[in-house]
């Protein structure tokens, strides 16, 4: 057959016209998912969003934006783009699994589980499929959960996580022997410091403290950064009323994570042991940083939403979107470097160029694209 020379022409431009966008979004996915290893998770999503806009149709760029956002809490985006991602590949595992359980999170159960029994029905053997049913099952039916995992670990007696979730749900039917049991036995096969911790939490829910401090401080040991770890043990010691137990744990915990909790936690540990200019100044940490944190959440909403309109073509809206976003935490560098792309495509490169380096002086990690003119 032979191509008339205006198509040929044509598909050629197209080609040359899709490549350096194709080009750009495989560098931004890969700085993206270095600065997640780096754990620069803000400037990972922001490039994230960029990198869908541009390659829409790339299955890979897509479930990590799912996952970049659901670390955020923003479940619904993320099952938009885990949708997205299956619907180019309708094969990736992965993605179908991401899926499955963002639909639990956001109440979707019922379609959760239809998606995962499907998967089991394909092969019933595969163990990893009867362990994604009982994921989503865990929030339907503890029952029927119970009985997945219990039939995953027949066809997979190694399986940890399996255990592990097994233990989580017995936990939560009132039935915490039995969970410790099946955790005492996920150790014994595989020594893991998070399941120190849940065994730790278990005991200490049930009034065990001097079983909980051992087992969280084993977690601790196996792994010194465990933020969760030092939080459970200061709140532990607390119970117990050893005040400069729980004060040092806590303490630790914040080193590691500095978080609203956390420091409301220390306050009423110093209030108890009578500090109260130091349980003043914790209660007024906890504040700030519960303010910071609703802030970021308005502002990463605000940010997610502008994206979708600058994606749509609607640049305006966008722009409008990232304002607000920055009104609403002056800090939250995403929405700058995302303004900025906004007003790069109305021909505002100078405001454009601003936004930029406000973003990466914000973020190191969101280094702004060239500015065209």
């Amino acid at each position: 057959m032979i191509v008339p020379v205006y198509l040929a022409i044509s598909l050629v431009l197209g080609s040359l016209t899709l490549a350096p966008a194709q080009d750009r979004a495989k560098d931004l996915y890969d700085r993206a998912a270095q600065l997640e290893r780096d754990g620069n998770y803000p400037a990972s999503l922001s490039l994230l969003w960029e990198a869908a806009g541009l390659a829409p149709r790339d299955a890979e760029i897509q479930n990590r934006l799912g996952e970049a956002l659901e670390r955020i809490g923003a479940l619904d985006a993320a099952v938009v783009a885990y949708r997205t991602a299956l619907q180019q590949k309708p094969e990736f595992r992965k993605a179908s699994n991401n899926l499955i359980l963002a639909l639990v999170k956001v109440g979707r159960g019922d379609e959760a589980v239809q998606r995962a029994r499907a998967l089991v029905s394909e092969d019933p053997k595969d163990a990893d499929r009867s362990f994604t049913l009982g994921l989503a099952q865990s929030e339907q039916n503890i029952t029927d959960a119970i009985a997945s995992f219990r039939r995953t670990l027949e066809l997979a007696p190694q399986h940890t996580l399996a255990r592990y979730n097994l233990a989580l749900v017995l936990n939560r039917a009132d039935q915490a022997s039995q969970a410790i049991d099946e955790l005492k036995r996920a150790l014994a096969k595989d020594p893991q410091p998070q399941i120190h911790y849940l065994l730790g939490v278990i005991y200490w829910r049930q009034g065990e403290f001097d079983p909980a401090i051992i087992e969280l401080k084993a977690a601790i040991a196996q792994q010194s950064n465990y933020a969760d770890a030092q939080f459970a043990l200061g709140s532990v010691l607390k119970a117990r009323k050893d005040w400069a137990g729980a004060a040092s744990a806590l303490r630790r915990a914040i080193a590691l994570r500095s978080d609203s909790p956390t420091h409301y936690t220390l306050a009423q540990v110093l209030q108890l042991s009578g500090d109260e200019a130091g349980a003043r100044a914790e209660f007024a940490e906890s504040e700030r940083l519960r303010q910071r944190t609703e802030a970021d959440q308005q502002a990463s909403v605000m940010t997610a939403v502008g994206i979708e309109k600058l994606n749509a073509g609607d640049v305006q809206a966008a722009v409008d979107l990232f304002r607000r976003a920055t009104a609403a935490n002056e800090q939250y560098a995403p929405a700058y470097y995302q303004l900025g792309r906004a007003l790069e495509r109305l021909g505002r490169a100078q405001e454009a160029r601003e936004a930029f380096l406000r973003a990466a002086k914000l973020n190191p990690g969101l280094v702004a694209p060239p500015i065209h003119k």
